[in-house]
């Protein structure tokens, strides 16, 4: 059972790993901070903000949204570690409320990592204060406790740290709010409107794991399906200062309603409308509305493979129980128990699997009207929208990867959503071992199909991005991936051929580590414009084939690099990879791993939901036979890159 606690007050945890969700009237910033026995926390290294969202045990969001959600280990933090704060902050700068007086009152939940809520807190009674300790998760006599703080800051953020012993407490803060606003390309900045009657209004969701997964969508996606890196958008011109905003996103009144669904036939649900969710824009309403489907379809299947649980348990009890007496083992009795104990679990069955029917009819009408109506940057190839796809204008929220499913109905499809930009590298796993399909395949067409399928991603980058705000760089050591890679070398998107042989690999690292470099120490200092004039502030993809071929130690050390420090300042990684190729380096590469979402090239169940962890089954994008649009689009892209450069 749910404890609701009142401010003070403090309950058990029966789990250390933990999910945080945080509900609230208005977009909210969460940190985390681990502090001593004293309650001090000694530097800026034990605090998880918007930009530096990971500590070891606990990774929180990116962005400032109205629905948040983040994770805590309490077994992987320090063991000096004694206290796990968490707080909430309002965003400076960004047309929102000053204060929580005056928006409705922020909740925090502390779940189990199935979903399972543990305990809940409504932070009433704040008023003037724009930051505050909500919840503090501490060691008591080996176990830890969650208790229930609720204290507000009326000096904000900085006067919060302060509070907790961190040096230089004012600049952290501006750090953190300087981070927030950096995403505001990716995060929902006010309240998202209500929802008209009938329709189905969602939070704002993280990324399938997949998202993905993590592995998990749908990851999710995270997910998470999860928090988003912040973007470096280039000047109309050569050189210049990096712009951190998003160049179209709105945040003063919002667009109408969207349109009300048709009436329906009496006793009839509602017919399904594209664009129902809430949100600023129709991309965000479908964003919205196609991570709803993902939700229910997630939550529906959970409630029939829950119902069925209960039939099978239900049958073997009764039977037990007949069957426990000797007399009733043989002859019409034992018969008729069997009999009566099968029909009431036919029969529960029957009704589960009819609510179950009845949910997916409703799902898959949703997704018939969903579907064609995506825009490019969430639509599959096959989708008419590509046949009449213009180089966009402005950055979409996000991106599709591709399909996931369910077996009980594996023709419904739903789109695996990432935001953009992206916050972790994709590794796309052309090993044999990875799944019982790819171990059933040619070792030669498996690593083929992965690099088409790399190909496929970068051109969908490539094709979402305004002119000159994504370049790619390939790295090809033995040029294995030639032919895969002719779609991105023909039509002229790549400034410079893949690079080949170990030379070619030092230089292309150390030209994107020296942008990494450069790029975090002027946001740091807040110098953007002191940045060298050829630096190119676009977003930055580095595709990797034939890991380890061509890589000594120093370049796999920069590869960690890039893929740790790189997605926070625009620099990410594709790699397309059998992890069994580089198995002598051991467990150094393990964070590598798991820094990176995994997708397949071939369907794969190795995704999991956010909310009941089900096993998913990822399809990756694929290209209508005997279609040109892909390329299509690159030509397109190509010819608005020479027309920017002009």
């Amino acid at each position: 059972m749910t404890a609701e606690l009142v401010r003070g007050q403090n309950h058990p945890l029966p789990h250390t790993r933990l999910e945080i969700r945080v509900t609230a009237g208005a977009p909210v910033l969460a940190c985390v901070t681990l502090a001593d026995a004293g309650g001090t926390v000694p530097g800026t290294e034990w605090i998880a903000h918007p930009g530096s969202p990971t500590l070891p045990g606990v990774e929180v969001s990116r962005q400032a949204a109205a629905a948040l959600r983040f994770h805590v280990d309490l077994e992987a933090v320090p063991e000096r570690v004694h206290l796990v704060h968490v707080l909430f902050a309002l965003p400076e700068g960004v047309g929102g409320p000053d204060r929580f007086g005056g928006t409705a009152a922020p909740f925090a939940a502390v779940t189990s990592t199935d979903g399972t809520e543990i305990a809940g807190f409504t932070l009433t009674g704040l008023d003037t204060e724009s930051a505050v300790v909500a919840l503090e998760l501490y060691r008591r006599q080996g176990a830890w406790k969650v208790r229930a703080v609720g204290q507000g800051y009326a000096g904000g953020l900085a006067a919060l740290l302060g509070d907790q012993g961190l040096p230089e407490a004012r600049a952290c803060a501006a750090t953190i709010q300087e981070a927030v606003a950096r995403h505001l390309a990716s995060a929902v900045q006010a309240p998202l409107p209500a929802a008209p009657d009938g329709a189905r209004a969602r939070p704002d969701s993280p990324a399938p794991g997949p998202a993905a997964p993590q592995p998990g969508p749908v990851t999710p996606p995270p997910a998470p399906p999860g928090p988003v890196p912040p973007q470096a958008c280039p000047p109309t011109g050569a050189g210049g200062a990096v712009n951190y905003t998003h160049p179209g996103r709105r945040t003063s009144t919002p667009p109408p309603p969207p349109p009300a669904a048709p009436p329906a036939a009496p006793g009839q649900p509602p017919r399904p409308v594209a664009g129902d969710a809430t949100g600023w824009s129709m991309d965000e309403r479908l964003y919205n509305q196609v991570w709803g489907m993902f939700e229910d379809l997630a939550r529906a299947v959970a409630a029939y493979r829950s119902a069925v649980d209960f039939a099978e348990s239900r049958m073997e009890q009764e039977l037990d129980r007949v069957l426990s007496d000797p007399r009733n083992r043989i002859g019409r009795a034992g018969d008729t128990a069997r009999e009566a104990a099968r029909a009431k679990h036919d029969e529960l069955t029957a009704r589960a699997r009819e609510v179950l029917d009845r949910d997916l009819a409703q799902l898959t009408a949703e997704a018939e009207v969903v579907e064609p109506a995506l825009p490019a940057a969430y639509a599959g190839w096959d989708n008419p929208v590509w046949h009449a796809y213009r180089v966009p204008m402005e950055i979409p929220m996000a991106l599709r990867l591709g399909d996931v499913h369910l077996p009980e109905r594996p023709d419904l499809r739903i789109p695996m959503l990432v935001r953009l930009p992206l916050e972790r590298g994709l590794w796309i796993d052309s090993g044999r071992l990875g799944s019982e399909a790819a171990m059933t395949m040619d070792e030669d067409r498996l690593r083929r199909l992965a690099m088409d399928t790399a190909v496929v991603h970068a051109a969908r980058l490539l094709a979402v991005y305004p002119p000159g705000e994504f370049t790619v760089h390939v790295i090809d050591p033995a040029g294995a991936g030639a032919a895969a890679l002719a779609p991105l070398t023909s039509s002229g998107v790549l400034d410079g051929p893949p690079a080949a042989g170990a030379a070619g690999v030092s230089a292309v690292l150390a030209k994107l580590t020296q942008r990494v470099d450069l790029v975090q120490m002027a946001v740091r200092g807040g110098a953007a414009e002191s940045l060298p004039p050829d630096l190119d502030t676009a977003e930055q993809l580095l595709i990797v084939n034939d890991f380890p071929h061509g890589f000594d130690d120093r370049a796999v050390t920069q590869l960690r690099y890039l893929a740790d420090e790189g997605p926070s300042v625009g620099v990410h990684l594709l790699m397309v990879a059998d992890r069994e190729d580089a198995h002598a380096y051991g467990p150094v590469l393990d964070p590598l791993w798991r820094s990176l979402l995994r997708i397949t090239p071939i369907p794969d169940s190795h995704l999991a939901d956010p909310w009941v962890g089900h096993a998913w089954t990822y399809e990756p994008p694929t290209v209508p036979q005997g279609s040109r649009v892909v390329t299509q689009a690159l030509g397109q892209v190509a010819a608005a890159r020479r027309a920017w450069r002009r």
